[in-house]
């Protein structure tokens, strides 16, 4: 039957059919098809009887609200809108019964009227929802001669069932559940964001635990410093017993400072060890788990991914422990009680040593090393820097979580280590986020305040033991870094990985890719005197192996030296026909046999033939100067003079400015810039930058700011110089004009930075501004 015209909300649900079934036993009504036992139907089940036929009538008039079907039903504070009325008869055409369902908005209500061709004792009124009957009814026929009314009505919530206007606790969860008037559940936790659930209706504060760079801050506030690069156990709750988390440690950037790198849940009842490493990577007993942000659940183990880190969660009867992990930070919350924790994290921790753990602790990780000082670090910048904590917005948090420890271990981190990798706004992102889990505390835009915006992620970024996820320049892309200790002997050797490993006609040569990408040298790129023999990369190592033998031998020269037989062969870069126009790295010989020679690395200096570029323009009724000028750093401070040095794939910011124009009325844009072997903008060999206002999209290294927003704009880009030229490079830029009246001046680029068609039009001038730059090898 549609009852389209008069909609029914059954439990929570709107249908606008109904389809009607009969046999002597049963009647049903069912909301998504004919009734079937084995089938998870919503339906009003009967008792049977001896109708067989029936129609429907559909009743529009309005029952407001004080009727008697109100008086019967208190529950009830909608008015009814309709009523759908199915009268049944037998095959006699004799009244049998009759069966009303109600529209009240979001509730309904079922009436049942029997008449004298009704023989049964009573009537049967089941409600199943999805299969599974919810309540159960029996009226006798002197109540239904005269007519019976229900409710039907009630709200559905993660596979349960709850009537209208009642609420319903739940004290496993400590939770309570309300099903309005309107059919809508919502759930209520007693608990507080920072309380679990014992399971009994009671509630226990959470403890919490943040280890932030080479820093513990534990359940009690006090701060704990790693000094080294062993592993230690974080936490050990007596409620789990062999439960234990680990943070294992290991230097960044510079020697004497360590981070966090892995974070280790080892379950010792079950031999299970879950290791959350960075980029997002989980690995268990050695194999890799595929997560996301739906929780799956690994030997009692609750695990989820997204793009802030993992999380792992593990429940017992009445205890939680939580971990999330981002790469660079943890976060531990535990039920257990202050007094029961050990680890680094507990409120009476002993000495840093008795928490070493010697499986996850290498030999000599404890050796202490020394690192010459930083003279770019400047403490008191850094001091006052992680003493933004104690000022709006933060101080919205003061009263339930104290920034003292986190300023501490802010300051001595900063005032060691070097504010790249998003390290200084770490510190500031792991008191947000430790406030962020009480959940009653609104703390205004942090990050707008602090410029603390989000850096490109790491997450799915997986780099080896030696490496870390880092930025080689300021701006730029995540990027596998050497660490410190294992570059150290490399660079003190100026030398790219281990010394040739000779065999019996055969020799190999294993270089680490962190230290060829310290100098621009793409691996892939590399090649032995036979083209076709490239460096094979190890994927957990990343370590490139270029070798040859008797049966492939590369292109290997041998010559005989007295009693000796030396084979040689050359590690280079490939040839300049198919590098294209420009190169960024240094040019690659190195020559190994089986007497290994250090690697000829060419180096290629620069210098600006002029300090800055001054021209006149006069465009239109224009007239202005405009200055190009070079910097070594984004703030433009640094400004690069005739005898300033710089290197291949050093990044260098480029500002065109102008003087004598009102910004009110007319803005400047950069259409585009370019490189050439010769001084004039036209010559043949030819290299973009900026196409139509935006970074040539074949050139990653190509930033562009503030374009047409105002008289001046920025480019940036890493140095280059032409293939097979030792000549000069010039630097072209073309500028335009563009009035503001009815305009919009700013290119129109793609959200990743790159060109797409722009409105050329809306800024092009009759006289547009040529300004060329030169540097010089």
């Amino acid at each position: 039957m549609n009852i389209s015209s008069c909609p029914i909300t059954y439990f929570g649900q709107r249908y606008e059919k109904i389809f009607v079934s009969s046999d002597a036993n049963k009647l049903a009504f069912c909301f998504n098809g004919l009734y079937s036992p084995e089938v998870q139907n919503d339906c009003i089940l009967m008792s049977g009887g001896t109708a067989d036929r029936g129609f429907l009538q559909v009743l529009t008039k309005e029952i407001p609200i004080g009727s008697g079907i109100h008086k019967l039903l208190p529950i009830l504070n909608r008015p009814g809108k309709c009523v759908n009325v199915i009268p049944l008869k037998d095959n006699q055409e004799s009244d049998i019964k009759q069966v009303e369902l109600g529209n009240f908005g979001a509730q309904a209500i079922l009436a049942i009227k029997t008449y004298s061709g009704y023989t049964n004792a009573d009537v049967v009124a089941d409600s199943q929802v999805d299969g599974k009957t919810i309540s159960k009814q029996k009226f006798m026929t002197s109540d239904t001669n005269s007519g019976v009314v229900t409710d039907v009505s009630g709200c559905r919530l993660s596979g349960m069932v709850y009537r209208t206007n009642t609420s319903t606790s739940d004290p496993k969860t400590c939770s309570t559940v309300i099903c309005d008037v309107e059919g809508v559940a919502s759930v209520y936790s007693k608990c507080g964001p920072m309380e679990h659930c014992k399971g009994d209706g009671s509630c226990v504060p959470i403890n919490m635990c943040t280890v932030v760079g080479s820093a513990v801050i534990g359940v009690d506030g006090k701060v704990q410093t790693v000094p080294d690069r062993c592993g230690y156990t974080l936490l050990s709750p007596a409620s789990f017993p062999g439960l234990k988390v680990h943070g294992v440690f290991q230097e960044q950037r510079r020697k004497d400072v360590s981070f966090l790198k892995d974070v280790i849940l080892s379950l010792d009842q079950a031999g299970v060890k879950i290791s959350l490493e960075q980029g997002g990577r989980v690995m268990m007993n050695g194999e890799e788990l595929k997560l996301n942000a739906t929780a799956l659940v690994f030997n009692g183990v609750e695990l989820s991914k997204d793009e802030r880190g993992v999380t792992a969660k593990i429940l017992a009867s009445n205890s939680m422990v939580s971990v999330f992990f981002d790469g660079n930070k943890v976060l531990l919350h535990t039920s257990e009680p202050k007094a029961t924790i050990q680890g680094l994290c507990g409120e009476s921790s002993g000495p840093l040593g008795g928490e070493k753990v010697a499986e996850y602790s290498s030999r000599g990780c404890d050796m202490k090393h020394e690192d010459t000082a930083d003279g770019t670090i400047n403490c008191d910048a850094q001091t006052k820097w992680c003493n933004l904590l104690k000022q709006a917005p933060f101080t919205a948090c003061h009263n339930i979580i104290n920034p003292e420890p986190f300023i501490s271990a802010c300051t001595d981190n900063l005032c060691k280590y070097p504010a790249v990798d998003g390290v200084s706004c770490m510190f500031l992102e792991a008191y947000a986020m430790a406030c962020g889990h009480h959940g009653k505390v609104k703390m205004e835009d942090w990050r707008t305040k602090t410029r603390c915006y989000a850096q490109p992620s790491c997450q799915d970024k997986f780099c080896s033991d030696h490496e870390f996820c880092g930025q080689k320049f300021i701006g730029g892309q995540p990027q596998c870094l050497c660490r410190a200790i294992f570059a150290s002997k490399y660079r003190s050797e100026s030398t790219y990985g281990e010394p040739t490993v000779c065999e019996h006609k055969g020799a190999s040569v294993t270089l680490a890719k962190c230290l060829l990408e310290e100098h621009g040298i793409d691996y892939s790129v590399l090649h032995l005197n036979d083209q076709a023999c490239k460096g094979k990369i190890e994927p957990e190592t990343h370590m490139v192996t270029f070798s040859f033998n008797s049966s492939r031998t590369c292109g290997t020269v041998a010559k005989v030296n007295g009693s000796k037989i030396i084979y040689k062969n050359t590690i280079t870069t490939q040839s300049i026909s198919t590098a294209g126009p420009i190169y960024r790295h240094d040019q690659v010989h190195i020559d190994f046999s089986c007497y290994y020679n250090q690697p000829d690395i060419k180096t290629m200096g620069f210098k600006l033939k002029h300090s800055s570029v001054e021209q006149k323009i006069t465009s239109g009724a224009w007239s202005y100067n405009l200055t190009m000028k070079a910097y070594t750093d984004p703030a433009r401070l640094g400004a690069i003079d005739s005898n300033t040095d710089l290197s291949l794939n050093e990044r260098i910011w480029v500002e065109l400015k102008t003087e004598g124009l009102d910004e009110t009325l007319v803005h400047v844009v950069t259409d585009s810039c370019w490189a050439t072997d010769q001084p004039s903008p036209a010559g043949n060999l030819k290299y973009d930058l900026v196409i139509k206002g935006c970074p040539n999209p074949a050139d990653e290294t190509v930033r562009v700011e503030n374009n047409g927003m105002g008289t001046d704009s920025v480019f940036s880009f890493n140095t280059f110089q032409f293939t097979a030229k030792n000549s000069d490079v010039y630097l072209h830029c073309k500028v335009q004009l563009c009035v503001k009246q009815g305009h919009d001046c700013v290119p129109k680029c793609t959200q990743s930075g790159r060109w797409r068609r722009s409105i050329m039009p809306s800024y092009e001038d009759e006289n547009p501004a040529f300004i060329t730059m030169a540097w010089t090898s």
